[in-house]
This record gives C-alpha cells, sequence and structure tokens, in this order.
C-alpha cells in the first residue's frame, strides 16, 4: 500500500531533512574543528557557540524552505 499523507499534514522534501541534518550537526562539526586547529574551549563557550549556530541555523531554514513545506488542504 502506498503512504499517502493525511490532510493538514505538512510536505517535507529529500531537500528540507538534508538541512536539518546540516543544522544539527553544524555546530558540532564546527567545534571540532576549532579544538583541533585552535585549541581547547571551555564548555560554556561550547554551548554558547552550539546554541548560537543552531538558532541562525533554524532561522535560516524557517525562511529558505517554509513555503515548500506549509500546510496543504
Amino acid at each position: 500500500m502506498k503512504w499517502t499523507r493525511k490532510p493538514g499534514e505538512p510536505i517535507y522534501q529529500r531537500r528540507h531533512l538534508v538541512a536539518l541534518a546540516l543544522a544539527v550537526g553544524l555546530p558540532v562539526v564546527l567545534l571540532q574543528l576549532y579544538k583541533i586547529y585552535m585549541g581547547p574551549v571551555g564548555f560554556g563557550a561550547q554551548m554558547g557557540f552550539g546554541i548560537l549556530v543552531s538558532i541562525l541555523a533554524g532561522i535560516i531554514l524557517y525562511y529558505t524552505y517554509r513555503s515548500s513545506a506549509q500546510n496543504q488542504p
């Protein structure tokens, strides 16, 4: 049986999920690269940076994909 969307369920495409994975993984990757090339980072700085990058990535994702992921009647 083919999967069908329920009424009101948002449409998510593969590119939405790839962009979401990047937004979630980007803070971790950037922090690891910083540790490798620059040196150790304090826990508070790691948390602050992770939160900041996640918020910015979320805002960018929202404005980039909001028109293609809106609820359909």
